[in-house]
């Protein structure tokens, strides 16, 4: 059915560890241009085992680094217990310059949940690293956001409010005395500053470039975008009085976009001035709906965007839906491969302006996955045959008809987007979308279905291999082969059931897609039908093993089911393809 149970074992190595709890830790510390201080206090990180450093984005104007890693609870806090211990060392806060607002050597270390674990765990753990960095290390500090004890300290802002050079006064004020550590500023505090440290959800700190070097102008635009807004003034000018409300609080003019906090800077590096944002919920307020609010904004005071950055990392999804965001405006297809999409989003908000932009290296969910192991999925197809083709028992048939399903749907795609561009078709553009999109969501089934059916054809193997000495082994033994057999049929049934689904976008494009490709929507109807057949071949040799014989009957019958609709469905198709070409 399958191949090689090394497979097994470096596909699901990560997945095991994605079932336990994950939070990611993304600090900054205070120095962004000594490349060898950076690497000394980022290779402490990596003395923690099962920690996984993955992106350090250092700043020369900002002289800030951001550095993201991911791990258990534990050992994440051990790791970042380590790194702001090594920043007090390495980074004297009495010498430090720099355009990013800042107090600490370590200035903030947030603490962001990423699976299996709630934010008010997070803040819990961000509660016990705070205490250990006050009681070992001397270090003061504030917890903000979630992590926060009190309603004002939510705001990082306000907590760095006065930055280094307030300290001397802030750390004996009674209303901002510390969360942990000292409130006083001694001459350690003088050298390490203070430390902000939060639970959180994933913030992307986004800077946009602009065709200006003017702070000033640069700063006009991240107020018209960000939550806070500006001060209002009288008659409106930024250099105006200010205008009081009747409690004699000075009264803002909210900016366009929520979850948004953002400041203008002249970049020395680059020679332009940036608007550094930090999207703090990209659910709320995406990433091309930051970049395209501030287009409008910089254009309307006589400016452009030149291009953007991303510092740090960035959740797959958000770049996915930049891309389809970016070609809907263009009323293009958005029914187009994730590599696709990423390539639309990268050149549409500029995000290789500055410097190369790597997928690998920039989403979240990509340097996850390299722990991860090749898999078949990842093959060239001459590899792919070649393993097919060896003495491994796996891919074998039921790997071998998800690809063939997915083969099959993605000709029907394929016909879909050649349709949406087709001259003469604009006004159907939309429609044929909706089919590649629904095509790209059934190829993406099939493609992880490839792989998962020599994952279930190894676990039976690893439950065969389970100690027998004494009867409960036995016991265990055997009720882990029946489990591990059952998931052996209902992945080839997964597959049967997918295909099926495919039928209907086939449909579509054999009846109204382009005329000049429906033989590949053909193709895919027989692909189609091939694959739900070997599927079910696949479903019934693992029946024999497994004792519930009302489940085997039921299994059964549903395939037979499947495979009836799919031969008469493939026969009809087949026949319109046929009678068109004559």
């Amino acid at each position: 059915m399958l191949k090689a149970r090394e497979f097994y074992i470096c596909s699901t190595k990560f997945n095991d560890k994605m079932e336990q709890q994950l939070i990611e830790c993304v600090p900054n510390i205070s120095e962004g241009r000594d490349s060898a201080k950076i690497k000394t206090i980022t290779d402490v990180v990596e003395t923690v085992d099962g920690v996984k450093l993955l992106d350090v984005d250092p700043g020369k104007a900002t002289n800030r680094t951001v550095i993201t890693f991911v791990g258990e609870p534990e050992k994440a806090i051990e790791a970042a217990f380590l790194l702001i211990k090594k920043a007090s060392e390495l980074i004297d806060m009495s010498k430090h310059s720099g355009e990013h607002p800042r107090f600490g050597a370590t200035d903030v270390c947030p603490l962001v949940p990423i699976a299996n674990i709630s934010m008010e765990e997070t803040a819990k753990y961000a509660h016990k690293l705070g205490e250990r960095v006050g009681r070992e290390l001397g270090i003061p500090g504030y917890f903000y956001e979630n992590a926060a004890k009190e309603e004002k300290r939510r705001n990082l802002a306000s907590c760095r409010e006065g930055q280094y050079e307030g300290l001397s006064k802030k750390l004996v004020d009674p209303d901002w005395k510390p969360d942990f550590g000292p409130a006083e500023f001694n001459s350690s505090v003088s050298k390490s500053g203070v430390t902000a440290i939060s639970a959180r959800d994933f913030l992307v700190a986004y800077n946009i470039n602009l065709n200006t070097t003017s702070t000033r102008r640069a700063n006009a635009v991240a107020f018209d975008i960000r939550e806070a807004g500006r001060l209002k003034t009288e008659g409106g000018s930024l250099t105006g009085k200010k205008v009081l409300d009747e409690n004699g609080e000075p009264v803002r003019v909210p900016g366009k976009l929520k979850c948004v906090k953002g400041i203008g800077w002249y970049i020395d590096e680059y020679g332009i001035a940036q608007i550094s944002y930090n999207l703090t919920n990209i659910s709320v307020t995406s990433i091309h709906e930051a970049f395209d609010a501030t287009q409008e904004s910089a254009i309307s005071r006589g400016l452009r965007i030149t291009g953007s950055e991303l510092i740090g990392l960035v959740p797959l999804n958000a770049m996915l839906e930049a891309g389809r965001y970016f070609l809907k405006k263009q009323e293009r297809s958005v029914g187009v491969s994730e590599s696709e999409l990423i390539k639309i989003a990268v050149k549409s908000l500029g995000l290789d302006d500055l410097a190369p932009f790597d997928p690998n290296e920039k989403i979240i969910e990509y340097k996850l996955r390299s722990e991860a192991g090749n898999k078949l999925v990842d093959m060239d197809l001459a590899a792919f045959a070649d393993e097919t083709a060896s003495e491994s028992p796996a891919p074998g048939g039921g790997s071998i008809s998800a690809y063939v399903g997915a083969l099959g749907i993605s000709l029907a795609t394929m016909v879909a987007n050649l349709s949406s561009h087709k001259r003469g078709w604009d006004d159907r553009w939309e429609e044929f979308s909706n089919w590649a999109e629904k095509g790209q969501t059934i190829k993406n089934k099939l493609i992880h279905l490839v792989d998962e059916d020599t994952n279930a054809f190894n676990k039976i193997m690893d439950a065969y291999g389970l100690p027998k000495g004494s009867d409960a082994e036995k016991a265990a033994r055997k009720q882990a082969i029946q489990d591990s057999t059952k998931y052996a049929i209902e992945i080839p049934f997964q597959v049967m059931e997918t295909v099926y689904e495919s039928f209907e976008v086939i449909e579509g494009m054999v009846a109204s897609g382009n005329p000049n490709s429906i033989t590949d929507a053909g193709v895919g109807a027989l692909c189609a039908r091939s694959a739900i057949m070997g599927a079910f071949m696949n479903v019934k040799i693992n029946t024999g093993d497994l004792t519930d014989k009302d489940y085997v009957a039921e299994i059964l019958r549903k395939g037979q089911e499947i495979q009836d609709k799919a031969i008469s469905k493939e026969a009809e198709l087949v026949g319109k393809v046929n009678a068109v070409i004559g």
